[in-house]
């Protein structure tokens, strides 16, 4: 099949070249990029990714995503597919399925780097039973796992959703080493017993030295990225008059994270801006004084 791709980064790159490999005959556009992976053909505008069938976003928003739908893919032929993998939140990816012209779905994934290099990570699809059916093939190219979440825009409230978890995880581990270190422990010997213990998630796990080496280990998912899925988040969670302390508190530290400079590190880097808000509280509080006299 002749598939259009749109989005070389991270995750994008090795999807791409995931689908080349399958014999698909892939066109991709990336203006950053330099040249395509593997088999894939870089192509000079998105524009030319409207000959062919279907197309496949993995762009980093939702105005990219929107610009491409609207604007590039606007002379489509009938029957047309478009695929929208990035993580733009359910309320554009409705306004673009409303669109005439081309059917859009959603189909957001959830995995590290690594994962999509290995073809390991999992999709989440908004779409009807059909629509579902005649992506299904394409999306297993890519991913290990595709679950069809509902109609269009289910994908992407379901990866919002899973990600207000991965945050909270993520701040939770953080302040798991704090403490751990707090009390003397040896924070390698606490990240093995936390990896083997009832909280021990897969996540956990494959992020051990992202936590304990972050100087040594690429960057997986920056905190800006987990920053801007959890603001989606929020936006959904306010629409619905929804309250989550646990998803705002860790909205804070990513914040926290980005004014600090941690902006493109790993979102394991939260560890640091914790570090460094409780270095600084540490030196801003002023110390109890003694007291005297006899006790009660």
């Amino acid at each position: 099949m002749l598939i259009g791709f749109a989005g070389l980064g991270r995750m994008g790159r090795p999807m791409a070249a995931h689908l080349a490999a399958a014999g698909h005959t892939v066109l991709a556009y990336d203006p950053l990029a330099e040249q395509a992976p593997g088999q894939v053909t870089l192509v000079d505008t998105a524009a030319t990714l409207a000959a062919t069938p279907l197309t496949i976003s993995m762009l980093p928003d939702g105005d990219s995503t929107r610009a491409l739908v609207v604007e590039d893919l606007r002379s489509v032929a009938s029957g047309h597919l478009h695929i929208v993998m990035g993580t733009v939140g359910p309320e554009i990816v409705r306004e673009l399925a409303g669109l005439p012209g081309l059917a859009v779905i959603d189909a957001p994934v959830s995995g590290s780097v690594s994962m999509a290099e290995t073809a390991a990570i999992t999709t989440m699809v908004g779409a009807t039973a059909e629509q579902f059916e005649r992506a299904r093939p394409v999306l297993a190219t890519m991913t290990a796992a595709q679950f069809h979440a509902g109609p269009v825009g289910a994908g992407s409230t379901a990866k919002l959703a899973v990600n207000a978890v991965l945050a909270g995880l993520s701040q939770a581990v953080a302040e798991g080493i704090l403490l751990a270190q707090a009390g003397d422990l040896d924070p390698a010997t606490f990240y093995d017993i936390l990896r083997n213990s009832a909280a021990g998630a897969p996540y956990v796990g494959y992020k051990q030295q992202a936590y304990l080496a972050p100087q040594a280990t690429p960057v997986a998912a920056p905190v800006s990225l987990i920053r801007k899925d959890l603001g989606l988040a929020l936006e959904l969670a306010h629409r619905r008059r929804l309250t989550l302390p646990g998803a705002e508190a860790a909205l804070a530290v990513l914040d926290d994270a980005i004014a600090v400079g941690l902006g493109e590190a790993d979102m394991a880097e939260v560890l640091t801006a914790l570090r460094r808000s409780n270095q600084l509280a540490l030196h801003e509080t002023p110390s109890t004084p003694q007291q005297t006299g006899a006790r009660s």
